[in-house]
C-alpha cells in the first residue's frame, strides 16, 4: 500500500513541475518594468497635473512631433501615457546596461534625478511646454523631481533585485534547497 502512495506523489509531483510557469527571461523582465514604470509614474504625473502639483501635462511629449488639436483632449492625452512607457523602455534598457550591477536603492534614485536633469537641463528645447529651469514653479519643480527620482528607485530596484536574485540562484546551481526529514 504504501509503495503505491509513493508512486502516487511522485507522479503528482511531476505533473505539478510539467505545469510550472517558465520563467520570464531577464531581459522581458527589463521591458516590461520600463513599460509598467513608465506607463505608471507617467499616469500619477497626469493626476499630479490635473490636481495642480505641476503645470506640465504629460502630452508635452507629443508637442515636437504630433500635428492637430487632438493632442491637447484625451486621446492625446492617453497616447502620451502609452508614449512615456515606451520611452521608458529604453530608459530601463540603460539602466540595465550601465547600473544594473549595484544593490543600492539609492542608485536608482540618482539615476531618475538624473533623468530628471537630463529633460529639465539639457531636452527641453525640443519640448516647447516646457518653460526653461530657471522659470518653472517651485512646486512643478519638486513634484517632477519626486517623480523621477520614484521612477529611477522603482526601475532600478526592481533590476537591481532580480540581477541579484538570479546571481543567487546560479550559485546554490539552480535547485531548490529541500529540507531533509
Amino acid at each position: 500500500m504504501e509503495v503505491l502512495e509513493m508512486a502516487e506523489e511522485k507522479k503528482d509531483t511531476r505533473e505539478k513541475s510539467e505545469l510550472k510557469e517558465k520563467p520570464m527571461s531577464f531581459m522581458t523582465l527589463v521591458i516590461l518594468t520600463g513599460l509598467v514604470g513608465g506607463i505608471l509614474f507617467s499616469g500619477l504625473a497626469y493626476l499630479a497635473y490635473v490636481i495642480n502639483l505641476t503645470n506640465i501635462p504629460p502630452r508635452v511629449i507629443l508637442e515636437p512631433w504630433a500635428l492637430g488639436g487632438w493632442k491637447k483632449g484625451w486621446l492625446g492625452t492617453v497616447i502620451s501615457i502609452i508614449f512615456f512607457g515606451g520611452v521608458s523602455i529604453l530608459a530601463s534598457l540603460i539602466y540595465y546596461a550601465l547600473l544594473r550591477r549595484f544593490k543600492s536603492m539609492w542608485v536608482g534614485i540618482a539615476y531618475g534625478l538624473g533623468l530628471f536633469l537630463l529633460v529639465f537641463l539639457v531636452l527641453h528645447p525640443l519640448f516647447p511646454g516646457i518653460k526653461p529651469f530657471n522659470q518653472i514653479d517651485f512646486n512643478t519643480i519638486i513634484t517632477s523631481a519626486c517623480f523621477y527620482a520614484l521612477y529611477g528607485l522603482f526601475v532600478g530596484y526592481t533590476i537591481s533585485y532580480e540581477q541579484y536574485s538570479g546571481q543567487r540562484e546560479e550559485e546554490r546551481g539552480g535547485r531548490e534547497e529541500v529540507p531533509s526529514t
